[in-house]
């Protein structure tokens, strides 16, 4: 964890400074101090797991507030695939003893241990589609190699700030096995999992879903038995254990049959009395993200947050672990639980997916709540992205935590390339609804980055793949060296792009550029198709300045454009409507201003479309739902017109 993130956190407790400013957080630049790890399972181990699919977790552990000694069993039921399964593989560090192992109830005893890999011979082969449940005895202290994205996959400490002795589990990526037998293949979520839990009476225990039960148990001991129906991905089950103080508030987002339980579990002496009107915004957060993004994923059962001393926070499904409560981290968090827990990227190459979409929650909850903060916050994330220009969003090394959980790329960059994707589609209610259909096709699954581009073309109606090579594959990002000149009502913007990396020479992007003249502002929105662009708008007034990407949409860097009398200003081309006639889109070629609608009017003079064009002088519309006929185009601002006829004709 970076010192800066630690002043931060500091300041974030003792209630200084802006959201902003406490944006290096999140989840994870406080992941960094995470060493060079490789998956747990060798590919061997791995192709004997691919051979059944998980169906069922079912986790029964003794745990203390202040161990991390762990004995218990462990369940994974699953379904054989489409070989004889001959043996059943899981992942187990070794650092445990392996008491025994049922298979179906059986005890089986030929056992062999590589290194995490567990295999387990079976004495008879199961058959393609057979249900296997195979249960695992074991117990041991759980490793402190701080291999997990925030230190060890299980640890145990006390909170320094409060006194609070907890432990807790926090599995990304490779890290489950850490403290439970598991299969760590992001691809096979279980259709559900229960997390039971034996423990000293005055604690209690956070974990995934619902907590069904609590037993009253011999000699001061407790069970809590927490049970969640919904898929999910090894990595997101998680334990919490301390004596906690319990806060239950709940949301109302609209489409819940029953408002949604938020349940904290906080560190005792006085961390509620100074965190809850932070951890109320929680409701708030999801009533909000409901909106954008579809209605919270976990709605039947629950969202909450158990307290534990990690800098920073982890998305566990329906119970995040944070170690405080502050705006930004808290919006970041429960954005996982749509970007991250039920969209779950396929690949650790695709962690952007998770983190730079949650990021970007951020920055929509600061627009939503705190206005006045989210441009800062765009500003600051650019600034982290651009820290170095090398390095792609999609992750090419998955053996380095490090490198997965970068700040810089998979957070600040990959939030960037969510803004830039909203920019691009230049129509925020499709962008949405785009988010809406995502989380409706790949909810309770995986996705990669091919296929969210996939949903976006097919909504938008647009190729994307330039978008996607420049920002998930490619490197840097662009570099704008803009001059103008003036003649009459003539203003000519010559832009020339370069890049920060040989590997991205060219980024193509629809850029804004905010004229200011005598008689008043106006934003322009121009396609940058080559490295060197000529730009031509007519204009009212004396041209004073010319601001290129205004409001920051583009991760880029941008030499303040200047005026340069010499650059010869050419005549406007007249103004061409085509194709005419038409059967599909009609296009606008050589506009000169930048009109915010378009009309189109029938030969009755009754308006048929209506359609808001956001102030780009690039116009395509589509007219194919229209009737055969002569129609009267008409293209506005608040101050200038064009008007032109065009026949639909029915297509063949």
């Amino acid at each position: 964890m970076r010192i800066r993130n630690l002043l931060l956190l500091l300041f974030a407790c003792l209630g200084f400074g802006s959201a902003v400013a406490q944006t290096l957080s999140s989840c994870a630049e406080s992941r960094l101090r995470a060493m060079q790890r490789q998956a747990a399972a060798t590919p061997e181990h791995q192709r004997l797991m691919d051979q059944y699919d998980i169906t069922f977790y079912r986790l029964d552990l003794q745990l203390e507030r202040n161990s991390t000694y762990i004995a218990g069993n462990v369940t994974l039921a699953a379904t054989v695939k489409a070989s004889p399964l001959p043996a059943f593989a899981f992942e187990l560090h070794p650092d445990f003893g392996i008491d025994s192992v049922l298979v179906n109830g059986k005890r089986e005893t030929a056992i062999s241990r590589n290194a995490g890999d567990v295999t387990v011979r079976l004495a008879t082969a199961a058959a393609p589609g057979d249900r296997v449940a195979a249960t695992i005895y074991y117990k041991g202290t759980a490793p402190a190699g701080a291999s997990a994205a925030i230190g060890n996959g299980f640890e145990s400490d006390i909170e320094p700030a409060w006194g609070n002795e907890v432990t807790w589990s926090l599995s990304e990526p490779y890290a489950a096995y850490e403290w439970w037998p598991t299969k760590q293949v992001l691809t096979d979520k279980a259709d559900s999992v229960h997390v039971f839990v034996t423990t000293s009476a005055e604690n209690k225990v956070g974990s995934n879903g619902l907590l069904t039960r609590v037993v009253d148990l011999p000699g001061g001991k407790k069970r809590f038995e927490w049970k969640s129906r919904y898929p999910i991905s090894y990595y997101l089950v998680s334990v919490a254990v301390s004596d906690y103080e319990e806060y239950l508030l709940y949301a109302n987002p609209a489409g819940a049959a029953a408002p949604v339980p938020v349940l904290n579990y906080v560190y005792k002496d006085g961390a509620l009395a100074y965190y809850r009107p932070e951890i109320d915004r929680t409701a708030a957060f999801i009533e909000y993200f409901s909106e954008l993004f579809s209605l919270y994923p976990f709605h039947r059962e629950k969202y909450g947050h158990s307290m534990a001393p990690i800098n920073g926070g982890m998305e566990h499904q329906t119970m995040t672990t944070q170690s405080a409560f502050y705006f930004i981290l808290t919006a970041h968090e429960l954005a996982h639980q749509w970007f991250g827990d039920n969209v779950t990227c396929a690949s650790w190459q695709d962690i952007w997916l998770n983190e730079g979409f949650a990021s970007y929650a951020e920055y929509l909850a600061l627009e939503r709540y705190i206005p006045s903060e989210a441009k800062d916050w765009m500003e600051d994330a650019h600034r982290a992205a651009m820290q170095r220009p090398d390095g792609s969003v999609k992750v090419t090394d998955t053996t380095s935590v490090r490198r997965i959980f970068s700040y810089r790329l998979s957070y600040q960059k990959g939030a960037a390339v969510v803004h830039m994707l909203r920019f691009a589609l230049n129509n925020d209610a499709l962008f949405f609804q785009t988010l809406r259909d995502y989380q409706q096709q790949y909810g309770g699954g995986t996705a990669t980055t091919a296929d969210l581009q996939r949903v976006f073309e097919e909504a938008a109606s647009m190729d994307l793949d330039y978008f996607f090579n420049q920002w998930y594959s490619g490197e840097g990002y662009p570099v704008f060296s803009v001059e103008w000149n003036q003649q009459d009502d003539r203003l000519l913007i010559l832009s020339n792009q370069g890049s920060t990396s040989s590997t991205t020479p060219f980024f193509k992007t629809d850029v804004e550029y905010l004229v200011r003249t005598s008689a008043g502002t106006t934003t322009v929105r121009v396609t940058q198709d080559e490295p060197l662009e000529q730009h031509l708008l007519q204009v009212q007034g004396t041209v004073t300045s010319v601001e290129v990407d205004p409001q920051n949409w583009i991760l880029n860097a941008v030499r303040p454009a200047q005026q340069n009398p010499f650059l010869e200003v050419p005549a406007l081309l007249p103004t061409v409507l085509y194709p005419n006639p038409t059967s599909g889109d009609i296009n606008i070629a050589s506009l000169h201003f930048a009109p915010s609608f378009a009309d189109i009017y029938n030969t009755a003079g009754q308006r048929v479309k209506h359609l808001p064009l956001g102030q780009t002088l690039q116009v395509s519309i589509r007219v194919a739902d229209l009737a055969a006929g002569y129609y009267i185009l008409q293209l506005r601002n608040s101050t200038q017109r064009y008007r032109a006829g065009f026949i639909k004709v029915t297509g063949r």
